[in-house]
């Protein structure tokens, strides 16, 4: 299992609408990442925006694979999108670059 770990900075100016969003998502969505072998996310945010997310998942690369392909995604991140500084054009989700784990106590 890989534990992944990356960070997103949302924009302060939406962060209330942020939190909204993400308590109400999308059941499509949510069925999605399960059946691309999501397990375990949460995201994280701190009051300045920092975005910390999480996941648990067999292979990340073939879970990002399996929700690329799916419309609820491309949907889910298009709206996403203007949430997000510094993303260059991408998609949230293409922006998420896992950070290297350094320690873990099983």
């Amino acid at each position: 299992m890989q534990r992944v770990c990356f960070l997103l900075k949302v924009r302060e100016d939406r962060l209330a609408e942020y939190r909204e969003r993400h308590a109400a998502v999308w059941p499509e969505m949510l069925d999605a990442l399960t059946a691309a072998g999501w397990r375990n996310y949460s995201l994280f945010l701190r009051p300045d925006g920092l975005l910390v997310g999480y996941l648990e998942t067999e292979d990340f690369a073939a879970a990002q694979a399996a929700m690329a392909a799916t419309d609820v995604n491309a949907r889910w991140q298009a709206e996403m999108a203007p949430f997000f500084e510094a993303l260059d054009g991408a998609k949230p989700d293409a922006a998420m670059q896992p950070l290297a784990e350094v320690f873990h106590l099983a």
